[in-house]
This record gives C-alpha cells, structure tokens and sequence, in this order.
C-alpha cells in the first residue's frame, strides 16, 4: 500500500513500519576533494601569504586544518539539500511536536528545526518534553529536526571520540563496558526480557507477530543452525553479554562452551543462567576477562561474536580478527555479527552515531560499510561463505523492546530516576 506522504509501505505484522523513511544530505553531495583541498591548503596558503617555511607549516598544520575540516563539515550539513524529497512530510509546527521550557530555545517555533544534537542534549537537561509518544515523534524528526554538526558535538568528536579510537587500550575497555553494563540487571531486563539477549532478534514470518521471547529464540536456533554445532565441539562466544547463547548452546547442542565478557554482572548472570539451564559447570562457563587475554590453546572449533566487535575498535580490528583466527580450527567456523553503516552515508548517521558512542555505546567505533568488513575477514585469511543484512529484524526487535521500556517505565525511574 501507499502512505499518505507518497511512499511505499508494508502491512507486515512483525515490524512497525517507519511513516517517513526520508533521506537527507550526505556523501551524495559531500565534497570529499574539496574537503581534502581546504584542509591542506588552508595552512599552506597561510604559509606562502606570510612567508613562512615548511616547518611552520607542520606546525599549523593540525590546529588550521582541524578549525577548517569541522567548519567544513558543519557548511556542509547545514546546507546541504536531501538527495531524496519524494517524502511528503506533515510540515507541522516545531510546537506541536515539541515543548519548550527554556527561554533560550524558544526561537525554535513554526518551521523553524532544531539542531538534533541540540535536541538531545536539551531534552536529557529537562529544559524540552516532547508532545506525544516518543516513537511516533522521532519517527515523525525530519519534520522538525535538522541534522547539522554542533559545536558539543565536534567538542565530543575531537576531546573524546578520537582519543578513544586510537588508543583503545584495556583500561578503557573496561572502565567503559563495567560502566556501561554493570549498570543493574534489573535495568536491563526491563527491556530486554526474561531473554537477557542485547542482540537483534530474528523474524521468522513477517505476518506474524511474534512475541520479543519467540524472536530471540529464533535468533539463537539461527546462529546455531548456521555453525553446525555439534556435541563435544568447543565453542568460545566473544563479548557473550548475559550469556545466554553459552547456555542455549551448551544444552540443547551439547558443545563445550566458553562465553568472554568484561562484565562483572553478567559473569554472575551467565554462570547461574548455565545453572538454571541444567548444563554441568564442566560443560559451560562464563570468564570475565579482557578479549586480548584469551588463551589461543586449545583452539576452537566454532567461534562467535554478536556485536561485540564494534568495541574492539576500528584501527584494532585486524588484529583482532587475527587473533581469532589463530584461535580456530583450520576447518573452524567464525560466525560475526556487527552493526554497521550505509555505504551512502548521510549525515544523520553522524549525528546519532555520536550519540550512540557518547550515552548508548561508549568506546564502539567499528560499526562500518558491509565492504569493508569482508575486507578485513578476507585480508585476515577468513573465507567468506555466507551474510545476512538483519536491519529489518533488528527494526522489529527494537519496537519490542520499546514496548517492555514503556511497561516497565515506572519500576525503572524508581529505581534509577529520570
């Protein structure tokens, strides 16, 4: 069927379908060569104005060409056109879908959009409350949001963000996971369910709507299926979150399973859920300890990592996919999933991906076009036999657990606040 905006929809049970997939500004109209020649010949023109030499111009270099790149990229984004208008947006007023408590954001009334980045961050500050239903309002954001590249943002990006990508060290890792997911159980489990899955779940038929239990036992048959466990096989999950997988695996494939994580509390969680699961301790267990100090011996028949990858890091990823091949079998089977970017990146996906590493994420730099993974599997030795592209899976997992968010929403700010 068509929707009233002119596009395209589905009638599919088992997602909740987007009113407007819009599609704005980004590497379609991104000057890439143009970028490269402002950054390099900002300083350099500065160089020859003022007669300086080449040393001076190293030396400018950085600061001139950061200044000119984060300039660059805000002109850019701020006024770039969509490459796609064939969405017909409601064109209602900012007020309708937002309100404002501050005097200082009241300039963003009538069509008048508000920077997302500013959005957030004022909304989190209690200074905005949104008119309605969360979802239907972000879905609704191109209406009323513009994704330009703010100064909190480059502030975050330059600070943080890019320290955090070239070093990547151990302590960091930890303190950002222990931080991150030893938050409480509890505060998980509102939303992730009895399942305690932090992973896409899998849809098995889109005219169904499958309950968020039914999709992640859907996902984890699916992983196990697709690596052909068999019974004494030794199985090692990297990044196994709660653990869940470890004990699926070990019970009704019977493999020797070993899950990693750097999570003190889901170590705890793991170990009792391959209790509760009935597996020997012998069989099944859960070791809280950094992915780089993994015995590679004995080596592993199958080996998994469901989004934990990002984590490693982007300049790290080779060596990290070495060392797993290290740890396999010759005849081994490695089974990656990773949350990734659109090659025709947009810059939206900047901004949230920002605040994905800032408040949701933190330290997940590796999320990557689908080409430049099999680039690195390859590069690293892996042959490649099989991807699966899960967005519309993981479309119907989120809307699931939005849900269980909202039913548990008031045990949650009890326990936890605002």
């Amino acid at each position: 069927m068509t929707a009233g905006n002119g596009v395209k929809i589905t009638t599919w049970k088992a997602i909740k379908n987007a009113p407007y997939p819009a599609e704005g500004a980004g590497n379609q109209t991104f000057g890439f060569y143009s970028l490269v020649a402002a950054v390099l010949g900002g300083p350099l023109f500065l160089t020859l104005y003022f007669h300086l030499g080449f040393w001076i111009w190293l030396i400018i270099f950085v600061p001139v060409g950061v200044a000119i790149f984060l300039g660059f990229v805000y002109l850019s984004s701020r006024y770039s056109s969509p490459y796609n208008n064939k969405v017909e947006l409601p064109r209602k007023k900012v007020e309708e879908y937002l309100t404002m408590k501050d005097a200082t954001l009241e300039e963003y009334t009538g069509r008048k959009k508000i920077p997302m980045e500013l959005f957030f961050e004022s909304y989190f500050d209690g200074k905005i409350d949104l008119t309605g239903d969360a979802l239907e309002i972000l879905e609704a954001r191109h209406d009323w949001a513009s994704f330009e590249f703010c100064l909190g943002q480059a502030k975050f990006f330059l600070t943080q963000w890019i320290p955090e990508t070239v070093w990547h060290s151990k302590k960091q890792d930890e303190d950002q996971v222990r931080d991150h997911y030893d938050r409480g159980d509890d505060f998980y489990a509102a939303f992730l369910g009895p399942s305690m899955v932090y992973t896409s779940g899998v849809i098995s038929d889109p005219e169904k709507n499958e309950t968020l239990e039914e999709l992640q036992e859907n996902k984890l048959k699916f992983v196990c299926e697709v690596m052909k466990f068999k019974a004494g096989e030794r199985h090692l999950d990297i990044g196994c979150g709660w653990g869940t997988l470890v004990a699926h695996a070990a019970k009704h494939y019977g493999v020797d399973s070993t899950g990693i994580t750097l999570g003190k509390n889901q170590t705890e969680f793991g170990n009792n859920r391959i209790k509760e699961y009935g597996v020997d301790e012998g069989q099944a267990r859960i070791l809280c300890m950094d992915y780089r100090d993994i015995p590679s011996r004995p080596r592993y028949h199958k080996i998994t990592c469901l989004e934990m990858a990002e984590h490693v890091g982007v300049l790290h990823f080779q060596t990290f996919l070495n060392q797993v091949k290290d740890m396999l079998e010759d005849d081994g089977l490695f089974f990656l999933q990773i949350a990734g970017l659109r090659r025709t990146w947009q810059y939206e996906d900047f901004i949230w991906g920002l605040f994905m590493a800032k408040y949701i994420f933190p330290g997940a730099d590796a999320s990557c076009p689908l080409a430049w993974i099999i680039n690195q599997l390859e590069v690293a030795g892996f042959e490649v036999f099989r991807t699966d592209t899960v967005g519309v899976h993981y479309s119907g997992t989120i809307y699931r657990w939005y849900q269980n968010w909202l039913k548990n929403k008031d045990s949650i700010i009890k326990s936890y606040g605002k």
